[in-house]
């Protein structure tokens, strides 16, 4: 992204597609990062790299809204990925608690225990919903920016607290890089952040809402 057209702040901003041998552009360090760490990420430095005008990604100076419509069926993705973490820690979750003995029975047969679980598959189902509700809009080419948000929202919400559960109910195990848990509770943290954070999901939630009445 870059500004063409200073005078238009954001309505000035145009996309390019700079080619990795580009004279003048610098790959950074890539960062040590807390989760989802096969995916790599590394700031970048351009000095006077020039970039010809037929590099142009879409049309002249849209960057900036052609970017809020990337960001809207981003987060229909991040909502399906925190779905998926959410499920995966909820399987390991019941899968060591139907396992793991304490006091001479398993502690799947605890109440607490139970009651986590119940917790988390119902948040899961509901996080699930959401995002496939989402997808459908967006798939049928209707307004579908709150929804979107709706799930992004509470799905990401929804995976902390079910990874954070599933690390309860391995106890100490579960802060050991020896089960997955951990992992996931790590990756689970970005569906919070990426294509905007919960705050700003919130603020456009109420946005539209309020443009409604």
């Amino acid at each position: 992204m870059a500004s063409t057209d200073r005078s238009q702040g954001k309505r000035g901003i145009s996309a390019f597609i700079v080619e990795r041998e580009t004279p003048g552009l610098n790959v950074c360090k890539v960062e040590n990062k807390l989760g989802v760490r096969a995916s790599d990420t590394a700031a970048l430095r351009m000095e006077a790299a020039r970039v010809p005008k037929d590099n142009l990604l879409g049309a002249l100076n849209e960057a900036f809204d052609n970017l809020s419509r990337i960001l809207q069926g981003g987060r229909v993705g991040i909502g399906a990925m925190a779905v998926g973490i959410a499920r995966g820690a909820f399987e390991e979750a019941l899968k060591y608690a139907e396992e793991r003995k304490q006091f001479g029975k398993f502690i799947a047969e605890f109440e607490a225990i139970q009651w986590m679980l119940a917790d988390m598959a119902t948040e899961i189902d509901a996080a699930r919903l959401l995002v496939q509700r989402a997808a459908r809009l967006k798939d049928a080419g209707q307004p579908f920016s709150q929804a979107a948000s709706e799930a992004k929202l509470y799905a990401a919400e929804a995976a902390m607290r079910a990874t954070t559960k599933a690390i309860q109910i391995h106890g100490g195990y579960g802060y050991l890089k020896d089960y997955p848990v951990e992992r996931y509770f790590r990756d689970a943290k970005l569906c919070e952040i990426g294509e905007g954070t919960s705050e700003v999901q919130r603020m456009i939630i109420a946005k539209e809402i309020l443009a409604a009445k």
